[in-house]
């Protein structure tokens, strides 16, 4: 599974340690959700599509899915009041 975590991480200025602080995970579960080698759990995807006001299909994607690209365009050019 493919994510867009890191790119709304970093977009929002935050670092691994403090989205894992709002996440009530630890940094390394950050940094393996960012790198794909760590799936999360459903729980856990809906509080990151909460934190960062998306979908769940705008941030995680499965690798085979043809119209992810769309899915997170989409994603980082939603206009925010």
């Amino acid at each position: 599974m493919n994510n867009e975590l890191r790119a709304l991480r970093e977009g929002r200025g935050l670092s691994q340690a403090t989205l894992a602080d709002r996440l009530d995970v630890s940094r390394q579960t950050v940094n393996a959700l960012e790198t794909g080698r760590y799936d999360p759990s459903l729980p856990l995807a809906f509080r990151i599509a909460r934190l960062f006001g998306q979908p769940i299909e705008a941030i995680f994607h499965p690798d085979d899915e043809p119209a992810a690209a769309a899915v997170r365009a989409r994603a980082r050019t939603r206009v925010r009041p």
